[in-house]
């Protein structure tokens, strides 16, 4: 490894931070914006609008590992360690977010879509594990939780939908335009705008993190596991630390969610573009703890919101968040280990 080498892949690792920092503060104020003229709430803006630019990263990451790198363990690790990581962003927003304990200012809603990933999430994690038992079922190439996880993940948008439009017309609850000379056209072109910046520099993230794990002689699996999967949920990161400078808490909120909704869909779409067979059945059974991670973490989220819990340990977060964080440590210390 030479030094420019070293210098070069580092410089664009951080001209990918960069770009992913300014076009994600777009996002969020824009995105804010939309809920604003639309009439919609900001958990539906977080879920469905946020979450699925976030979360491009994931699935453009994902087809190129199955298709051009054959590699299904880079893939379904880099998913599952993006539900992971996004689920700790809850801990810097909660401890950011100083007005008072996000679990008792957040909107019950997100209990909705909360809950929906436990059951995506652990469906995934049980299909490893079937698969490991030699027990999946498949029709062609595709595995059955394929469609499965599909009709889940639309019946998980019409709920929430129908969830958000009950509550505004019981709350109307209307903020004030942060950009009235503006159109609801120009705010979206440049919401747009702004995501097409985002996918750009997440679609190039993974590469070079690819050609950092070649430099460092890093293990590629832990590279697919931690280090992918990290910088592909910067922008998630990015959005939910902005949201919360707009005082958006449920635009934050909802976007982790939603984004990990999002994460399991996409394990669909791999699951269709890699031909070797069901996708699930070709990978590590070490990602089945990522799953169940998520799962727990998301489990205490959903205690979270519904107990309302203000104090703060130490002074920082709450007490679920503590806990949120120790899982955090705990899933990357077993796949360190296990690579």
């Amino acid at each position: 490894m030479t030094i420019n080498e070293f210098i070069t892949i580092w410089l664009q690792f951080l001209a990918c931070l960069l770009l992913v920092g300014y076009a994600g503060v777009k996002i969020t104020i824009y995105g804010d914006a939309i809920a604003d003229k639309t009439g919609l709430g900001g958990n539906w803006i977080g879920f469905l609008l946020m979450a699925t630019v976030t979360s491009v990263p994931e699935l453009a990451s994902g087809i190129s590992a199955v298709t051009l790198v054959n590699s299904p363990d880079i893939a379904i690790g880099t998913l599952l360690g993006s539900c992971v990581f996004n689920l700790a962003i809850i801990v810097l927003v909660d401890l950011f977010y100083r007005k008072a304990s996000i679990y008792k200012s957040a909107d019950v809603g997100h209990v909705l879509s909360a809950a929906f990933g436990i059951v995506l999430i652990g469906l995934c994690g049980l299909s490893i594990d079937l698969a490991d038992a030699e027990l999946m079922i498949s029709v062609g190439h595709v595995g059955l939780y394929s469609p499965v996880i599909v009709l889940l993940y639309i019946l998980a948008v019409r709920t929430v939908f129908r969830y958000e439009s009950h509550q505004l017309k019981t709350y109307s609850e209307q903020e004030p335009d942060p950009f009235p000379a503006l159109s609801l056209a120009s705010v979206i072109l440049r919401y747009l705008f702004s995501a097409i910046v985002v996918i750009f520099a997440g679609v190039w993230l993974p590469s070079v993190a690819k050609q950092i794990a070649l430099l460092m002689h890093w293990q590629e699996s832990f590279v697919g596991t931690l280090l992918v999967a990290l910088i592909t949920s910067l922008p998630e990161m990015v959005v939910a630390l902005t949201a919360i400078k707009i005082h958006a808490l449920d635009m934050a909120i909802g976007n982790i969610f939603g984004s990990n909704l999002f994460n399991m869909a996409v394990v669909a779409v791999e699951d269709y573009f890699y031909k070797a067979g069901p996708i699930l059945a070709q990978v590590s059974p070490i990602h089945s703890i990522s799953a169940a991670t998520s799962v727990t973490m998301t489990g205490l989220a959903i205690i979270g919101l519904f107990y309302r819990a203000e104090q703060r340990v130490l002074k920082m977060v709450g007490w679920i968040s503590w806990l949120l964080f120790a899982l955090y440590l705990l899933n990357s210390y077993a796949l360190f280990i296990y690579a």
